[in-house]
């Protein structure tokens, strides 16, 4: 990992995902987590303040940067919350051990975001659910395309994120069943800003 996506990544990421036209989302998210939570790719810790002083929050992050951007976040927080340095494709958790596990525009940077879904489900309760907002690919086959081509170069200066992956597929293909799902355009460029909303259980 070189200079730019240890130091200088994390705080581009805090500055662009802490606009207030993604807080409704987070709001609508963060809402139905209950009991033991896992958030991966915990960031700068900008859901805290939003989660229930009912939950007991573990935060997963594979920047020491912005894990330690989170400290700060977490120590005010009016429940637990336990910071863990780690990626989602290898869960330091044991199985079936979590209630609710969150993800927030995340699964589109995971490397092996199969493998990466697979311990989501391998960690959380029979009955439990993941909650997810994400960006991804475009229904409109134009768009889509545009992803296909952007993808590459977007993705080595965003720290490996995609624009084409598609959400509901790769939840179905993991073992998910989806519950709910809304899936729509945000204010901004098509191929930025398709995203999925909703909730799953393992099937």
């Amino acid at each position: 990992m070189g200079f730019y996506e240890r130091a200088i990544l994390p705080r581009l990421i805090h500055a662009g995902m802490r606009q207030q036209r993604f807080l409704p989302y987070r709001q609508r998210l963060v809402s139905q987590a209950v009991g033991r939570v896992l958030e991966v790719g915990f960031g700068s810790g900008l859901n805290v303040p939003l989660y229930a002083a009912s939950t007991s929050l573990i935060g997963l992050e594979p920047s020491p940067r912005a894990l330690s951007m989170a400290r700060l976040p977490a120590s005010q927080a009016t429940y637990p919350v336990t910071l863990l340095e780690g990626s989602g494709e290898d869960i330091p958790l044991g199985s079936q051990s979590v209630d609710t596990v969150v993800v927030a525009w995340t699964l589109c940077s995971i490397p092996d975001v199969m493998r990466a879904l697979q311990e989501i489900r391998r960690v959380l309760r029979p009955s439990g659910r993941l909650l997810f907002v994400e960006h991804g690919r475009s229904r409109d086959v134009r768009v889509a395309r545009w992803q296909d081509r952007l993808t590459p170069l977007w993705k080595t200066f965003t720290g490996g994120c995609h624009l084409n992956r598609p959400v509901d597929r790769l939840l179905e293909r993991s073992g998910f069943r989806i519950e709910r799902m809304h899936a729509e355009y945000m204010a901004g460029p098509r191929p930025l800003t398709f995203m999925y909303e909703g909730r799953a259980r393992p099937a």
